[in-house]
């Protein structure tokens, strides 16, 4: 994936993750969890304990990158499993991890 095409898709995240926000109410509770198994999921290397990871297919990952500090999360702290503009309609465990983590700043 090039730098533009990274921006690009970063970019649109942040919209989808802004519109989800503001049209939905709904908790990671009443989401089904995501499964690792999941197509979407599986393509951005979705491990619901992120030191299950592949470290050969994703070298720049950390142990210390989690769903929970993670951008891209929404919900409460302190919730086991959260909603991801990432994965609509599903939880994502707080210890996850995918390609698509951006860190909070």
């Amino acid at each position: 994936m090039s730098q533009q095409t990274r921006r690009d898709f970063i970019a649109k995240v942040v919209v989808l993750g802004a519109a989800l926000g503001a049209a939905g109410s709904a908790t990671a509770q009443t989401l089904p969890e995501l499964s690792e198994s999941d197509a979407t999921a599986s393509a951005l290397g979705y491990k619901a304990d992120t030191t299950k990871v592949d470290k050969a297919k994703y070298p720049n990952h950390k142990d210390e990158q989690v769903c929970s500090n993670c951008n891209l999360v929404q919900g409460k702290d302190g919730d086991a499993l959260r909603p991801c503009a990432i994965f609509p309609g599903k939880s994502v465990a707080a210890n996850g991890w995918c390609a698509a983590y951006v860190p909070k700043k």
